[in-house]
């Protein structure tokens, strides 16, 4: 049994899970060998919560009100989705938030940066350049809320640490029970992957559960290189600190790097193609940040032959709609 820490119950889950069959016959017609194609709807743990984020905020969140913190201090880019999932759980909890965002595209109030307004979060806007010394503005912010006599709390870019890896522990073993009610052991499981944290989870928990597909995050930034690094990091710091024995040299950390497009946040027209055919072949919506670049990544893989010989494959739609509505032009019809 994993011994879980405490958390709140903020996801409405277990998320929906069902196949893409449209979208396999159509691929069929194309390659040879196709396997079939799942989604884990991670875009429906809530409604302006929704997406992965919120999973590994239950345990954050939680540690933060068993420390009697008040205040809580993130950071992410400018249509953050995990900033927006922040400041509207804070308000629910009665919780001061405080977003630090990275500008790096124009910080129109739109999408999630609307919903960060909406919510009240107090939002401090940073360049790229300021953005490099991270570590110093949430020193200088929480030296500045301890003087209020404030407790704060501090979450990483993406809710990516020790902590947060539990939220996708858990999605782990709820991935599992949707395989045994669908009778299916598939081969991969793919998603998107910015900060790591979902991976790292993903990752050790399909080990502690002795599941054999292997987890296959495609990056939206970085190199595979990067998130080896940042992922090990991770799971390092939850051994660590929650005392799980689990052997992290047996561990296989899987990074596709070869659709991250333009730059983080920026999507070429492939993905922007691949997000309209999706909607309207399955109701899928997928985002040019992340979620459209993993998925338009994975077909064309498909394609390619390079998963040939598996029988399922399944794909964690992890959220970001509401960054796809700050793009809207780069849909046009």
């Amino acid at each position: 049994m994993i011994p879980y820490p405490k958390k709140l119950n903020l996801a409405q889950a277990p998320t929906p899970f069902h196949a893409l069959d449209r979208l396999s016959e159509q691929l069929a017609k194309r390659a040879s060998d196709c396997p079939r194609i799942w989604i884990k709807r991670d875009d429906q743990t809530g409604c302006v919560t929704s997406g992965n984020k919120v999973r590994k905020l239950e345990y954050l969140l939680a540690d933060a009100l068993a420390k009697g913190c008040d205040t809580i201090i993130t950071s992410g880019g400018v249509q953050s989705n995990h900033c927006r999932a922040v400041a509207i759980l804070g308000a629910q909890l009665g919780l001061k938030v405080h977003l630090l965002l990275r500008s790096d595209i124009e910080p129109q109030p739109v999408g999630n940066l609307l919903l960060d307004q909406l919510a009240g979060a107090t939002i401090s806007h940073y360049s790229q350049q300021e953005f490099k010394q991270l570590d110093g503005l949430f020193e200088s912010w929480q030296t500045q809320y301890a003087a209020q006599g404030r407790c704060c709390y501090s979450i990483p870019t993406g809710g990516s640490n020790g902590t947060g890896l539990w939220g996708y522990v858990a999605a782990a073993e709820e991935l599992m029970a949707d395989f045994s009610t669908e009778k299916i052991e598939p081969s991969y499981i793919i998603h998107a992957t910015g900060s790591g944290g979902t991976q790292a989870g993903l990752t050790v928990g399909c080990k502690l559960l002795g599941l054999s597909a292997q987890v296959e995050g495609y990056a939206v930034c970085d190199n595979s290189a990067y998130f080896e690094r940042r992922v090990l990091e991770d799971i390092q710091q939850w051994i660590k600190q929650y005392q799980i024995p689990i052997e992290i040299e047996r561990l296989k950390i899987a990074t596709n790097d070869g659709y991250i497009g333009p730059d983080y946040g920026l999507a070429g027209p492939e993905v922007f193609a691949m997000i309209k055919d999706l909607a309207a072949l399955e109701g899928v919506i997928l985002d040019p940040v992340y979620t459209g670049k993993a998925f338009y990544g994975m077909v064309e893989e498909i394609k390619a032959g390079r998963y040939s010989g598996a029988s399922d494959i399944v794909f964690v739609h992890t959220g970001g709609l509401f960054g796809l509505l700050a793009q809207q032009d780069k849909l046009a019809y």
